[in-house]
C-alpha cells in the first residue's frame, strides 16, 4: 500500500512539474522605442520586431502590429495611421503599448502555453515611478505572472560580457533607436547611469532634413533608413563619392522626383548625430570619481544597441573620448541577453530589480526557480 501510495504521489508531482513547464515561459523583454526583443528561456530570441502599431483612423482599432505594421510605413491606407506607443523608452500610449506587448508575448509563448510565469524587463535609467508603473501594468495585462524591472545599462553590461564579480568599473554605452544610455557598472551594480534622448532614429531624421534642404526632395523614413545602412558612417567614408539614387516628392512642385545622393553628404548628416552621442558620453565620463575614471581609462568603452552598428561608430567615439572602444558581440541583443542571464543568478536578480520592496519580498520561493 505504501509503495502504491508513494508511486501515485510521485506521478502526481511529475504531472505538476509537466504542467508547470507548459506555463513557465520565462521571458526577457527589451521593450524599446524602435524595437521589441523577447528571449524565452531554453529557446533564445523568439521576437525581434518594430515597436509600432497600425491604427484605423475611423474606429481607433489596431489593424496591424510589429513587422506587419512596419511594412505599411510610408504606404499606409488613407484611413490608417502608424503609432509608436513607446517614446524615448517610456510608455507614451498606455492602451496601445499594452496591446502591442500582449501581441508580442503571445507570439513568444510556446504553442500550448497561455500564461508566462515570470519576466525580466528592462527600464531606462532615470525612469520615473509613474513610467515604471505603466510598464509593469502593461506586462501584467499581457498575463505575465511576475515581472522584474532591471536597468538597461546593467542588462547591457551583463549581455556584453561584463562579469558581475568584476570589482573594477566598466563603461557601457547603449545606443538605441531613441535614447543613448551611459552606464558604469562594478560588482554587478550600477555606479553611474544617465540616459539622453538621442539615438539612431535621429540619424534618419537628419538625413531626411538634409535631402529636403539641399536637394528639395522629401523622402520617407524607410528610404532614410536605407541610406543610413548603405551609405552612412560616423567617420570619413571610404568612398565619399559613392552614390545612390533616391526617389521622393519635390518640395516645390509636389510631384515625384529622384535625386542622386553621395555617401559624403549622408555621412555629414549622420556625423551631426554622432557628435551629440559623443557629448552624452563625455558628460557622463566627466561625472565619475577619480578611481572609477582610472578603471575606465584602463578598460575603455563597450558599445551596445542597434545604433552601435553604424559604420565607424566605435572608431568615432574612440577618437572623441581618447579611450579604447569596442563593440559587443551581437550589440542589438545585448540587453535582452543580459536580462536572460539574470535567470541563472536569482540572488543578483533580487538585488538589482527596481521593483517595490513588497514585490521583492514575496513569499513565493518559486518566483526565482531556474529551469534547465
Amino acid at each position: 500500500m505504501r509503495s502504491g501510495s508513494f508511486m501515485r504521489k510521485t506521478r502526481a508531482l511529475m504531472g505538476l512539474d509537466a504542467l508547470r513547464d507548459l506555463v513557465s515561459d520565462s521571458m526577457a523583454i527589451d521593450l524599446g522605442s524602435a524595437s521589441t526583443i523577447i528571449s524565452v528561456r531554453g529557446r533564445g530570441v523568439v521576437v525581434d520586431e518594430p515597436s509600432v502599431v497600425a491604427v484605423s483612423k475611423t474606429t481607433g482599432e489596431i489593424v496591424a502590429i510589429g513587422r506587419e505594421a512596419h511594412t505599411m510605413q510610408g504606404r499606409e491606407a488613407r484611413d490608417v495611421t502608424l503609432v509608436m506607443p513607446m517614446v524615448d523608452g517610456v510608455v507614451a500610449d498606455f492602451e496601445r503599448s499594452q496591446r502591442m506587448l500582449d501581441h508580442f508575448v503571445r507570439k513568444a509563448r510556446s504553442g500550448i502555453s497561455h500564461f508566462s510565469r515570470r519576466a525580466v524587463m528592462s527600464v531606462l535609467s532615470g525612469v520615473t515611478h509613474v513610467e515604471q508603473r505603466a510598464l509593469m501594468a502593461a506586462a501584467e495585462a499581457a498575463h505575465i505572472g511576475r515581472v522584474y524591472m532591471v536597468e538597461e545599462g546593467l542588462a547591457a553590461a551583463i549581455g556584453a560580457g561584463v562579469s558581475v564579480d568584476e570589482p573594477k568599473a566598466s563603461a557601457v554605452v547603449d545606443i538605441g533607436g531613441a535614447t543613448t544610455n551611459v552606464a558604469i557598472v562594478a560588482l554587478g551594480m550600477i555606479v553611474y547611469a544617465q540616459a539622453e534622448r538621442v539615438g539612431s532614429s535621429d540619424i534618419d531624421e537628419a538625413i531626411m532634413d538634409r535631402l529636403r534642404r539641399h536637394h528639395g526632395l522629401i523622402i520617407g523614413a524607410p528610404t532614410a533608413e536605407r541610406l543610413k545602412i548603405d551609405l552612412a558612417s560616423a567617420i570619413e567614408p571610404k568612398d565619399p563619392m559613392r552614390t545612390m539614387t533616391v526617389k521622393g516628392r519635390d518640395v516645390q512642385s509636389g510631384t515625384p522626383r529622384a535625386a542622386d545622393v553621395t555617401s559624403d553628404e549622408v555621412c555629414l548628416a549622420a556625423q551631426s548625430v554622432a557628435q551629440r552621442i559623443a557629448r552624452v558620453v563625455q558628460r557622463g565620463l566627466a561625472e565619475l570619481s577619480p578611481e572609477v575614471a582610472a578603471d575606465i581609462y584602463d578598460r575603455g568603452l563597450m558599445l551596445t544597441g542597434g545604433g552601435a552598428l553604424l559604420d565607424g561608430m566605435a572608431a568615432f567615439l574612440q577618437s572623441e573620448t581618447r579611450l579604447s572602444t569596442h563593440m559587443a558581440e551581437d550589440p542589438r541583443h545585448a540587453i535582452v541577453k543580459g536580462l536572460y542571464q539574470l535567470f541563472d543568478d536569482p540572488l543578483l536578480l533580487r538585488r538589482v530589480a527596481r521593483n517595490e520592496p513588497s514585490l521583492l519580498l514575496d513569499a513565493d520561493a518559486g518566483a526565482f526557480e531556474t529551469y534547465e
